[in-house]
């Protein structure tokens, strides 16, 4: 689940304070153990890979979390499951690589043969497709 399909600047989420810790100043990290419930109020891009969120915390101030710090919670106060299954594209080039499998070689032979060098090749960039 990507923050930006289901939350909206003014829902609720919970933070999960083991995951960001590590970069949080003292007063940050009080206000969450105080509640760890924070307001949306804005969404800003992280480093370019995915959204963080702005959060107004329990003592009034604004502390920026990754997504994945982060857990949206429903009108009642709980926490909305996350669906983090990738959608995968389905075609004809994706799907023969994924069954191609590639077993090292060991005699010379084997290691001579451009069939193989062309397998092993296939199968080392299959994960581009």
């Amino acid at each position: 689940m990507s923050i930006l399909d289901d939350a909206k600047i003014g829902n609720f989420v919970q933070v999960n304070l083991e995951l960001s810790k590590d970069r949080l100043t003292k007063e940050v990290i009080d206000a969450i153990n105080v509640s760890s419930v924070g307001k949306i109020s804005d969404f800003r891009i992280t480093d370019g890979k995915g959204i963080g969120v702005i959060l107004k915390l329990s003592n009034g101030k604004d502390q920026w979390f990754f997504e994945d710090e982060i857990d949206l919670l429903d009108e009642n106060g709980n926490v909305i499951k996350k669906n983090n299954e990738k959608k995968e594209n389905s075609n004809f080039i994706s799907d023969f690589f994924r069954g191609l499998n590639y077993e090292n070689k060991n005699e010379v032979g084997q290691l001579l043969n451009p069939i193989n060098f062309f397998i092993w090749l296939i199968v080392s960039f299959k994960d581009i497709f």
